[in-house]
């Protein structure tokens, strides 16, 4: 019997020498999983889609690889970066003499769009000097060309303005939650904060409606947002008055010290502000007296502005029942609603193609800025370029695992697979942390069960089988420097 276990172990080394010389062969490669990998991490190291990989090696299920397995990586992707600079890599940079050229050592926790601006150049110059396709994907060790002059020079404050924002000093990741059922998982994608929405009734203490949702994140490990609303009705009857008490009960909140707060909720729409009286201009207005109680009383709470639903509904202008996000946050900029904030909230929920497009939306209007990730962060970025941005809602839907289709109106994201959203969600979190301008962002949503005319379980990550394909797509990016 021993004899027998030999001569097969033997057989098996044969074939499987033979496989990789095969592989090897044909272009492709070999790759042994490390521990820690996913089969996402592997397809970004190599430039090969996880389906390509998957497919090669007769993988049903991408989460379910194991350390020491052999993969046939395709050939057309890229030889994996090295693990750590070369031997006598200088990683100070050279400022480059006016009009000539340099090299830089990319270094742990570089970007390109950071390495652009220490040298005062662009993205798309850098990577098309250097032969870049994905601007993403640069390694430590790296040796850049680089053209420009020098390290740019420090933005100067605008007297009497905003003070211009530095790089956003780290991004990071969370996820909007209805209970803490899975915070390993939350864990396991990279997450670090939680958000919850409330709202104040005109009356109820700060304590009474938040303490419980800040408990439950510091009892998790989580830093805390609260995305909080108050009554429309309330606003609409004395304006001026609301937006003082607002700001007072904001201020005892902050006592509470919470992480961040944002104020409001898309200010830009009948449904969470009095038609009628919907304008970028009267929201600063609340957002200033919010942001002067918040910081007297806890000058350590992140600001962000009520992140407005990104709509083309009302044709590029302020009608009765609401304003274009475009034109809200033009008016924002205008009436001085920079000086009120830590971060711009923004939001992107409609998206049915990745993140990295900015075209062929299969809907009508596919030009429209809202349909694109990209479109939506220049959007913002241009109309406040001294702050960061903070993405208090960030998802795509899909119905995928529910007995019904979606519900009319929702209905535009009937092809998008589960798979699909922890892809798309994946590559938007690598896009904001890579770009130097997003300070937050919080995916919408974790644990959602509401799967009504508001399908918001379809967003939710975790999955009717308890599932969640985004949780090692999102841990991927995040594990990554």
């Amino acid at each position: 019997m021993r004899r027998w276990l030999v001569l097969i172990t033997l057989l098996m080394m044969s074939l499987l020498i033979v496989s990789t010389t095969v592989a090897q062969n044909a272009g492709e490669q070999v790759h042994v999983v490390q521990g820690g990998e996913n089969l996402f991490r592997i397809s970004l190291r190599y430039g090969v889609s996880m389906q390509a990989i998957a497919q090669r090696n007769s993988i049903a299920n991408f989460n379910l690889i194991f350390v020491g397995q052999r993969l046939i990586i395709p050939a057309g992707g890229t030889t994996p970066p090295p693990a750590t600079p070369p031997p006598g890599s200088t990683p100070a940079p050279t400022p480059p003499p006016a009009g000539g050229e340099t090299s830089y050592t990319v270094q742990r926790g570089d970007t390109l769009g950071a390495i652009a601006r220490r040298f005062n150049t662009t993205v798309q110059a850098i990577a098309q000097l250097n032969n870049i396709a994905n601007p993403n994907r640069i390694f430590v060790g790296q040796v850049l060309r680089i053209t420009g002059s020098g390290p740019g020079p420090q933005p100067t404050p605008v007297p009497g303005g905003p003070t211009p924002a530095p790089v956003t000093g780290g991004f990071e990741l969370g996820g909007h939650v209805f209970s803490f059922s899975y915070p390993a998982q939350m864990r396991g994608a990279g997450m670090t904060w939680a958000k919850s929405q409330i709202r104040w009734n005109g009356s109820a203490s700060a304590a009474s409606i938040a303490q419980g949702a800040i408990d439950a994140a510091r009892s998790n490990g989580f830093k805390i947002l609260l995305g909080v609303l108050g009554d429309p009705n309330q606003l609409a009857a004395n304006p001026a008055q609301y937006y003082q008490n607002f700001a007072n009960f904001l201020g005892d909140l902050a006592r509470l010290n919470p992480d961040g707060i944002e104020v409001w909720n898309e200010p830009n729409i009948n449904r969470e502000w009095p038609a009628g009286r919907i304008s970028g201009t009267n929201y600063a207005q609340m957002l200033s007296a919010a942001y002067s109680a918040i910081k007297r009383a806890n000058p350590n709470v992140l600001v962000i502005s009520g992140a407005p639903a990104p709509t083309g509904f009302f044709g590029g202008r302020c009608a009765n029942d609401g304003c274009d996000d475009d034109i809200f946050i033009r008016q924002m900029a205008q009436a001085g609603a920079a000086n009120s904030m830590d971060c711009v909230g923004i939001h992107y929920n409609e998206g049915i193609v990745s993140p990295s497009r900015t075209s062929g939306d299969p809907r009508g209007n596919p030009n429209h800025y809202t349909r694109y990730y990209q479109t939506m962060v220049n959007l913002y970025a241009s109309t406040f370029p001294n702050k960061p941005l903070c993405f208090t809602e960030l998802g795509f839907l899909s119905g995928e695992g529910f007995s019904t289709p979606l519900p009319p109106g929702f209905d535009w994201a009937s092809r998008v697979t589960v798979q699909d959203q922890a892809v798309w969600l994946a590559e938007a979190a690598s896009l904001a942390k890579n770009s130097g301008r997003v300070r937050l962002m919080i995916v919408w949503n974790v644990d959602s069960t509401d799967y009504g005319a508001d399908p918001q379980a379809g967003f939710a990550i975790i999955r009717p089988n308890n599932t969640c394909n985004a949780c090692v797509t999102l841990g991927a990016v995040m594990a990554r420097r």
